[in-house]
């Protein structure tokens, strides 16, 4: 027992000073001098204010806006988490229901059919700030009514804020719903 115990707690000493401290120290570093912002994430700014984080979603309601992903955690970053709820769960689809319900009666001339999945579900996270371009487009009558602006004008919007895809195959082309919202308010 003694010609093991010695080596077991040298390794263990040695993977806590490698994996704590060693580690930890080079990813800290490759963040802190790689990643924007210092690694803390793209902090979104309007009239030098911040008015959200890139990452992290936020909640848009009113009929002017581009509605965003609902969210498991109502957009608190502190506790990030799904809904761990399955797609049999009654809870969980009378809830996904109740968002149909809402996302209809607010886009009249939307069938159902045509409402894009990440309109009604949360993300695995609970924080995804992003829409697809078809969650965006869907959205484009309402926002025109309540504005009073042209539909091709919003539509122009979008393709403008679409980011495509990482070397045009990694990832689905993706649009930012706080971006576009600012965006949208700049519109003349």
């Amino acid at each position: 027992m003694k010609t093991n115990l010695l080596p077991a707690l040298k390794l263990t000493i040695l993977c806590i000073l490698f994996f704590v401290v060693i580690y930890s120290t080079i990813v800290w570093g490759a963040a802190y001098f790689a990643a924007p912002n210092h690694g803390k994430g793209e902090v979104i700014l309007k009239n030098g204010k911040i008015v959200g984080f890139a990452l992290i979603g936020q909640s848009f309601t009113n009929d002017k806006y581009f509605y965003s992903r609902p969210s498991a955690v109502n957009y608190n970053a502190a506790g990030s988490a799904g809904s761990n709820k399955g797609p049999s769960n009654p809870d969980y689809l009378q809830q996904v229901q109740a968002r149909m319900d809402t996302f209809l009666v607010h886009n009249p001339g939307v069938k159902k059919s045509d409402v894009p999945v990440e309109l009604i579900t949360a993300s695995g996270s609970g924080l995804d700030p992003d829409l697809s371009p078809q969650g965006a487009l869907v959205q484009i009558p309402r926002i025109a009514k309540a504005r009073g602006i042209s539909e091709e004008k919003l539509k122009t919007l979008v393709h403008e804020q679409t980011e495509r895809p990482l070397l045009g195959l990694l990832g689905p082309s993706k649009i930012n719903a706080l971006k576009l919202n600012l965006a949208l308010d700049d519109l003349k």
